[in-house]
């Protein structure tokens, strides 16, 4: 007869979960390694009881507590768990449970940021009664046409998997399903598990066998021997070869097979946000990002590219500059990915493999034909590579330290005082575009830019979610004032818990990125400063007073205060050195022609009034009717 043990729904759960673990490369670890969350009546007493008997003590003497962090918001409680999940090569994640109502709908956003990344984490959002003993229940959504639909089913279409576990024994096969997309390289992403927050505090007979330690193997599959044969003609056969690297190269861990692929075939590499890094900024081969954002070397070497290697990229429409970037006679894509749906974009040739897997077989077979390209290919990118450094040079440099800074001094500053050990962390704003540009990573997962989404309000909690899967790790989080303002709340998080990240806040009084994207598109900047409204109604006053410094300052975290370039670097070296969460505030101004930014390198589609009177607005539907001209279908 099987054993059982009597246990809440949330008990089981959480023992559960304690008993998960992953396996790559023979590498064993925990799958969920923390819980957090946020009480209300919908989980208090279900998950949030069994956080207290089940978390602080092992599952039945063999596997470790679950760890508990207190959290300030839904929303970032999940940007946490992404960020642990993407520090820890989507092998180990966070749980994040809320109650019911307003707490599980905070959560769409982050579950869509977190499906969309194809990173791992466990949503357990309160429901509503299952045996509904009143009707409606507080936060009950009243769906006249449907007695099951509450406000978690918007959290649906934002999960690669979701259930409402409505009896207790439901969630044996739920959990293990959960487990399994959590683990799966292809279909992971956020998993939803709702729990009514009745059948959370009720008890049943558990099979002892729920509890047993499981081992989830994430597996590395290997190429189809046809798809790789015609994939080594192809790459044989073109004169003007370009790898784009994704963020698929980061979660294979194919940063070196990557390396060895380029060392052999002489390939330049670009890279998109996700997968800047995959190797070192003075790689001979690396020339930078690609796209919209890009590098002038590797979009130029786009253009006139015969075939483009992509290597775990969607190929989104910042990297394919909104399809206009491709433009070679003729070019075809070959691409290297786990997934079969980005494998055929672009009407490419599919070799559907695991990164690291198909990088290694296609490189013993390459290698063995003794095939890299013209020494004159080599010549031209490495040419091109050494003038955009000194641009990137000339961004960066302060002639007159005592003035203050512009963004991409800013960063200039930070790069001279990190090595490859420090993490820089952004998603949103103007930030992302200097960083493509700009960055120079220094190893495979220095460079974490969240833009699958570009999130405004992840940078904070996920500096926490990877300074806990890193502990040794100095994390920074690149903030502008609109991203700041938007979710600031986590600071206290980190203070409550000694997690020593750093924050630079950059103050230039408004939404820049949008604000340049609103001028371009003739919408002249309308509704994005931080500024007072003028006699005419519009906000261009003078900018609002607001001292983020002391916001950062109340929330518990230490400021230190840079009005100029020589008042920065000190400030960075401080905060590098510090063991408390610390802030750096930074006032920039315009850059100008020679320390501002270069200006994108690519298009992006950003639709313009057809019909306008404002001058403005039908200059650039002149333009922008220009480049739609030059889009391209690959068929």
């Amino acid at each position: 007869m099987t054993s059982t043990t009597r246990l809440t729904v949330a008990q089981a759960l959480v023992r559960f979960l304690s008993a998960q673990y992953t396996e790559r490369d023979g590498v064993r670890q925990r799958l969920i390694g923390a819980t957090w969350g946020i009480f209300g009546h919908g989980n208090v007493a279900g998950i949030g009881q069994a956080l207290i008997e089940y978390g602080a003590a092992s599952s039945g003497g063999t596997s470790p507590a679950m760890p508990y962090h207190q959290g300030r918001n839904e929303q970032s409680m999940v940007h946490a768990a992404v960020g642990y999940a993407r520090q820890s090569n989507r092998l180990s994640t966070h749980a994040v449970t809320t109650s019911i109502g307003p707490g599980a709908t905070n959560l769409v956003t982050g579950a869509a940021l977190a499906t969309i990344n194809h990173l791992p984490v466990l949503l357990l959002p309160g429901d509503v009664f299952a045996t509904r003993p009143a009707d409606p229940v507080l936060q009950q959504l009243e769906v006249p046409y449907a007695g099951d639909v509450s406000v978690n089913d918007c959290l649906r279409p934002v999960s690669k998997y979701f259930d409402r576990i409505t009896r207790p024994e439901a969630l044996i096969p739920s959990a293990l399903q959960a487990m399994r997309v959590l683990t799966d390289p292809v279909e992971t992403g956020a998993v939803t598990l709702a729990l009514p927050q009745d059948v959370q505090a009720e008890a049943y007979d558990w099979p002892d066998d729920f509890f047993t330690e499981r081992t989830w193997v994430v597996r590395r599959p290997g190429a189809d021997p046809t798809e790789l044969a015609e994939a080594v003609r192809t790459i044989r056969s073109a004169r003007r070869p370009l790898v784009v690297a994704g963020g698929g190269v980061h979660h294979s861990r194919a940063e070196a097979a990557l390396a060895e692929f380029a060392e052999v075939t002489r390939i330049p590499v670009a890279s998109t946000q996700a997968g800047k890094g995959s190797l070192r900024h003075d790689h001979p081969q690396d020339v930078g990002g690609v796209g919209h954002t890009g590098t002038a070397t590797a979009d130029e070497l786009a253009r006139t590219a015969d075939l483009v290697i992509g290597v775990g990229t969607r190929y989104t429409d910042f990297t394919t500059a909104s399809g206009t970037l491709f433009a070679g006679d003729g070019v075809r894509f070959l691409n290297l990915n786990i997934a079969p749906y980005d494998g055929h974009k672009l009407a490419g040739m599919p070799l559907i493999a695991d990164a690291r897997s198909g990088l290694q077989e296609l490189t013993a077979a390459l290698d063995m034909h003794a095939h890299r390209v013209a020494d004159s290919y080599i010549a031209e990118y490495t040419e091109d590579k050494e003038r955009w450094e000194q641009r990137v040079d000339a961004c960066y440099e302060a002639d007159e330290p005592d003035v203050r800074p512009t963004q991409p001094q800013v960063l200039g500053a930070l790069d001279a005082i990190v090595d490859e050990s420090d993490v820089i962390i952004n998603a949103a704003g103007s930030l992302p575009g200097d960083l493509h540009k700009l960055w120079r990573a220094r190893s495979r997962d220095q460079y974490h830019l969240e833009y699958g989404y570009s999130c405004m309000g992840y940078e904070i909690p996920a500096a926490i979610g990877v300074k806990l899967a890193a502990p040794e790790r100095n994390v920074w989080a690149l903030v502008g004032d609109g991203t700041y303002l938007m979710m600031p709340t986590e600071i206290v998080t980190a203070v409550q818990e000694g997690v020593a990240i750093k924050v630079l806040l950059v103050q230039n009084h408004g939404y820049a990125s949008i604000g340049g994207l609103s001028e371009e598109t003739g919408a002249e900047r309308f509704g994005t400063a931080y500024r007072y409204r003028s006699e005419d109604g519009t906000f261009t006053g003078a900018p609002l007073p607001v001292d983020l410094a002391a916001n950062a300052a109340s929330l518990g975290m230490r400021v230190l205060r840079a009005k100029t370039v020589s008042d920065l670097r000190e400030a960075l070296a401080e905060a590098r050195a510090a063991d408390t969460p610390t802030c750096v505030y930074v006032e920039t101004q315009t850059a100008d022609t020679v320390s501002g930014p270069p200006p994108a390198q690519a298009w992006w589609d950003v639709p313009v009034a057809e019909t306008a009177t404002r001058p403005s607005a039908v200059k650039a539907r002149e333009l922008y009717e220009r480049h739609v001209s030059t889009r391209r279908r690959h068929l």
